[in-house]
């Protein structure tokens, strides 16, 4: 019994162990192209922004953050087009629509909006990004909790990635989100170098360069 409890915790210690040195590798291979504001970023020709839960055409907290910092990027002229990419699964839920009335509220205009409709995972929003939109050079605007693991999934797609902070105020689930990301990192390691996983959905490309009324949800009123 002894013997099997000290196996189970030596496993258990290794695992973490091992857990911790990926967290690291994934972080360190952010630091030196991450950013804490916009004027400091090199140019690419695409910001890319990862969604987040909305209500209705209400953003949360964490999402109306990245974008702010999206269009703070874009009016300092360090990106041409804003890649939003979130979870539009069902008809009544639509987080693209959000961000992009958002974004154009904030002086970004329609005609430089691209919308990815299939970024149900941050792995999904960079394959998709690469495959379907056909980005090479990109910043990625997020909070730092999530940024790593996103420039890391951004370079394994084939992105030349660099990283925006949006972190603008504290969070109420901080904690729950450090929690969350250090098992999202180990994950999304695994993705990359163990189960090659693939985004849920490609199809046709919509070249980045082009119209991005192609993108658009059809009706959507300009604010």
């Amino acid at each position: 019994m002894l013997v099997t409890l000290a196996v189970a915790l030596a496993i258990l210690a290794g695992g973490l162990a091992l857990a911790g040195a990926v967290n690291a590798w994934v972080i360190a291979q952010g630091r030196a192209v991450t950013f804490a504001k916009a004027e400091e970023l090199p140019s690419r020709f695409t910001i890319i922004v990862p969604g987040a839960f909305v209500a209705g055409d209400t953003p949360s907290d964490v999402l109306e953050d990245r974008l702010s910092a999206a269009a703070e990027a874009y009016a300092a002229g360090r990106g041409a087009r804003v890649l939003v990419s979130g979870d539009h699964g069902l008809p009544e839920y639509d987080e693209v629509r959000t961000m992009r009335l958002v974004l154009m509220k904030k002086g970004v205009p329609s005609e430089a909006i691209f919308m990815d409709h299939a970024g149900f995972r941050t792995l999904d929003t960079m394959q998709r990004a690469a495959r379907v939109f056909g980005v090479g050079g990109a910043i990625v605007v997020t909070q730092e909790f999530h940024l790593a693991r996103s420039i890391y999934l951004a370079r394994a797609a084939g992105l030349d990635a660099v990283g925006l902070k949006a972190d603008k105020r504290g969070y109420l689930y901080a904690r729950n989100y450090a929690v969350r990301e250090f098992i999202a990192r180990v994950v999304a390691f695994a993705d990359v170098n163990v189960w090659h996983r693939r985004a849920r959905y490609f199809g046709a490309a919509i070249p980045i360069d082009g119209d991005a009324r192609l993108t658009h949800d059809a009706g959507t009123a300009e604010p």
